[in-house]
């Protein structure tokens, strides 16, 4: 590019337990460059930029900033090299100003009291100069969504960033917003600003960004100018490989009577106005990245948050639930993705963990221990936990023994409807493959089963049709011959069929 590079990366390398995040990875920014970084769900990038802000230590490699190697930074060390984050989620004071927001760290002070006067006048300048059409006086609980976003920005300006990273700048914008950003990022670039840009949605990086990196399982997989490169060959790139099938799940015909409707679920910023049908026999996947509202559904359709609309229609009848009790009361049944802090209680026994639901549906009503005993014993036989007794504690279990108590425990409770988020997250392949198999065995009996999965191949081999989520709204429905890695990944990432080469 001819410019100078204002940041290197030289075999930065971070590991977890069992988990290499970073595997020697090569970076490179240059003076007044929009980088974009780019790479699925765990591919490396929080790692890369939360090292080089100073929140990570590496394990190895060389942080080179404008001349001078460092083996690690800290949050100060890195702020007063002038590397600035502006993160996805707001990290603003709802009830402080905007000029107060914006020099939260660095407030100007008079004889050891903060000058407010000049607070304000200092931001106004800032905020004039960028552009911002945002009162220094204003609250940040006034403000909308955008002008959050704008405040963030020149938060992160007064500090005289040389250095910029940007997380998911643009998400849940709508056009007119992310103009009024790309406009405010050009301005970085033309003095002197180098910004990393890290980003779903490829569109945006064709229009903003001069190179792009992507990386893929920890490992850098190479670097393009965004001029000469086409979408597909980023997107061939981050998926690495051809699809491979983790389970060959055998399809029936599930006829065509619909059993479950899903009708305009909206929360405004959050969920988009989603609809979608599901027939019996059949396995629903919902995929799309982090961030782009699938768990959120899943939620709003449990009823464990408020939405602004939505219906749930199960065989003709109005199933809506009002809360996530009247949700277990009508059958349906919610897997969360985090099975040992919602959906198990560890230090009790199996069949405890079981009947828990159940439990809860019954509350008041005398249960017969002895009955429970051997009903939860007979259900943990049907799913095959490998435990010498249901009297074990459910912390003695392997990942994949405790998912399927999970799933006994909704089965029990008779849960007609299944939502099932991230169902394999920390499990070998030998348990992934039982839990598949279970799975299958339950659509074969009828079930109705939605699977959330951030594993594009487990959709695939998994699921008969995928709806893809991008920015909270319900992309498209892929199924048959439409249903590979590419166009999951098209869609998840905002590029629809027909748009490969820019």
């Amino acid at each position: 590019m001819g410019q100078k590079n204002v940041l290197e990366i030289h075999g930065l390398s971070k590991s977890y337990p069992g988990v290499q995040a970073l595997d020697k990875v090569d970076f490179a920014l240059a003076a007044g460059e929009v980088h974009a970084l780019v790479g699925q769900n765990g591919a490396g990038k929080s790692t890369l930029i939360e090292i080089i802000a100073g929140s990570l230590r590496p394990d190895g490699g060389r942080i080179v900033i404008n001349g001078p190697a460092f083996k690690a930074l800290d949050p100060a060390q890195a702020m007063e090299l002038g590397i600035q984050t502006v993160h996805q989620e707001n990290q603003l004071v709802e009830e402080l100003t905007v000029a107060e927001n914006i020099y939260l760290h660095h407030l100007p002070t008079r004889a050891g009291f903060v000058a407010n006067r000049d607070c304000t006048r200092d931001a106004a300048k800032l905020l004039g100069e960028l552009e911002i059409p945002i009162g220094p006086q204003r609250k940040i609980s006034s403000l909308t969504f955008i002008e959050r976003r704008l405040v963030s920005l020149a938060k992160a300006s007064s500090l005289h960033p040389k250095i910029l990273i940007l997380d998911e700048p643009t998400a849940s914008l709508d056009e007119k917003g992310k103009q009024i950003l790309f406009k405010l990022f050009r301005r970085y670039a033309e003095t002197g600003v180098s910004v990393i840009y890290i980003s779903h949605n490829l569109g945006e990086i064709i229009e903003i960004c001069q190179r792009v990196t992507v990386l893929k399982d920890g490992k850098k997989i190479g670097t393009h100018a965004v001029k000469e490169t086409r979408l597909n060959e980023i997107i061939r790139e981050m998926i690495g490989r051809a699809s491979t099938s983790l389970h060959q799940r055998q399809r029936r015909e599930t006829g065509r009577e619909v059993s479950l409707e899903i009708r305009d679920y909206h929360r405004p910023g959050v969920l988009e106005h989603i609809s979608f049908a599901s027939r019996r026999g059949e396995i629903f996947g919902l995929g799309g990245l982090v961030g782009s509202g699938r768990t959120e559904l899943a939620r709003a359709i449990f009823g464990l948050d408020k939405k602004a609309s939505g219906q749930l229609i199960y065989e003709g009848r109005d199933l809506t639930p009002r809360n996530p009790k009247d949700a277990v009361r009508k059958g349906i049944g919610f897997l969360t993705e985090d099975r040992k802090s919602t959906g198990l209680v560890t230090e009790r026994p199996i069949f405890e963990n079981i009947s828990l639901v159940q439990f809860a549906k019954t509350l008041g009503i005398f249960m017969n221990l002895g009955r429970e005993q051997s009903e939860t014993e007979e259900m943990s036989r049907r799913l095959t936990v490998k435990t010498p007794s249901n009297q074990q504690l459910v912390s003695n279990l392997s990942g994949g023994n405790q998912q399927k108590v999970v799933l006994a425990k909704w089965l029990y409770a008779r849960a007609d409807i299944l939502i099932i988020d991230e169902p394999t997250v920390g499990i070998d392949v030998g348990a992934k493959g039982e839990i598949y198999k279970i799975m299958d065995e339950l659509a074969g009996q009828g079930k109705i089963i939605i699977m959330i999965s951030s594993d594009n191949p487990e959709l695939i081999s998994i699921c008969d049709r995928v709806g893809v989520m991008y920015h909270g709204g319900l992309a498209k429905i892929l199924e048959g011959g439409e249903l590979t890695e590419e166009n999951i990944l098209r869609h998840a990432m905002g590029v629809g069929e027909g748009e490969g080469p820019k």
